[in-house]
């Protein structure tokens, strides 16, 4: 019977204590940045003979980077070069207030597409009391309350040799200057809708009306509500190249005496406040399970929508007023515009 003699020592117990350490480290697969401190180790234990001042000099450390390591330093766990969390031990928690997360939950729920910043004008005038707006983004964050966003279909347009919008160099002074223009068109439950919508470009006052034709009637009878409600002050229209913007309603616009102008083809950065408006529209109410087909039902409960929307909701870009208060200051409108309706 032939015997087998196992050695008594392992290999790797005769490698230098060095090597087996590099060993070691490789087995345990070290990162790069705790691989260069083991070498920092040995050489200090080696070449340097114990000398930091020598093992900072050769590496171009500071005294107390190596000092920390050589603290942290065990052969028997080289784990320990690893770099750890540095994360503090102490973390600030959020100062919640149950009651003024309850109230920002209310507003964000009813206003889903507000900004923090409008919410924060909206919860001042209500509460009477101060609130910032990284508070409200951190209720938010925490509840978790965002919309839920869809993509819309982009229908092309149809483009025609006109007066174009870049030839009107003025700026708008004052509300009624320039009004723009557009519609949305709606395939829904099998039906085929069409809103049209206005924004004036001063003020961002915004009206939107339904109707069941795209013709051009409908929107010469847009046109005359228009006329109505801003009290016959209005100068200059801007519309798309649409075929509802023709026929009848181009005579409509030479009835009243207006001044149009028409964007440029496939550019609709020329009509961008009206873009943005529609959008809206289509964000916080019409996704917000408000379509009805009937536009005797649809045009009350989209009253009362452009009714919040111009004296209710703040506006970024007139400073977080409202529409309505920002055309105060250049036409004698009142608070009720939105709501008026021509018989």
């Amino acid at each position: 019977m032939t015997m087998v003699l196992r050695p008594l020592f392992h290999a790797h117990a005769l490698l230098p204590w060095y090597t087996r350490w590099r060993e070691t480290g490789k087995r345990l697969g070290l990162s790069k940045e705790a691989t260069r401190r083991l070498e920092w180790v040995i050489f200090y234990h080696t070449t340097a003979h114990r000398n930091g001042a020598l093992v900072c000099r050769h590496f171009g450390l500071h005294r107390n980077t190596f000092s920390k390591w050589l603290k942290v330093f065990d052969a028997s766990n080289l784990r320990r070069l690893e770099t750890g969390s540095r994360r503090p031990h102490a973390v600030r928690e959020r100062a919640a207030s149950p009651l003024k997360d309850s109230r920002v939950i209310t507003l964000r729920t009813q206003h889903l597409f507000w900004s923090k910043l409008k919410l924060q004008t909206l919860y001042e005038a209500a509460y009477h009391e101060p609130i910032s707006s990284w508070y409200i983004q951190r209720v938010i964050e925490t509840y978790h309350l965002y919309p839920k966003r869809k993509k819309c279909q982009k229908h092309p347009k149809v483009a025609y040799e006109k007066k174009r919008i870049t030839e009107l160099r003025d700026k708008q002074p004052t509300t009624g200057f320039l009004i723009h223009l557009d519609s949305i068109v709606l395939y829904l439950f099998g039906v085929k809708r069409y809103i049209l919508t206005a924004v004036d470009h001063h003020s961002r006052l915004a009206y939107a009306w339904m109707y069941a034709s795209h013709a051009s009637k409908p929107a010469a009878d847009f046109l005359r509500r228009l006329w109505y409600l801003l009290g016959q002050n209005i100068q200059n229209i801007h519309t798309d190249n649409g075929s509802e913007f023709m026929k009848h309603f181009h005579e409509a616009t030479a009835q009243l005496s207006l001044t149009r102008y028409w964007s440029r083809p496939k550019t609709p950065k020329d009509n961008a406040h009206l873009e943005r408006f529609n959008r809206t529209l289509k964000e916080e109410f019409l996704r917000q399970g408000n379509f009805h087909p009937n536009p005797a039902i649809f045009n009350p409960k989209l009253t009362e929508w452009l009714v919040e929307y111009n004296s209710v909701r703040p506006h970024q870009a007139l400073g977080y007023q409202t529409p309505l208060a920002f055309a105060q200051s250049s036409m004698g409108l009142h608070t009720m515009w939105s709501s008026s309706t021509q018989p």
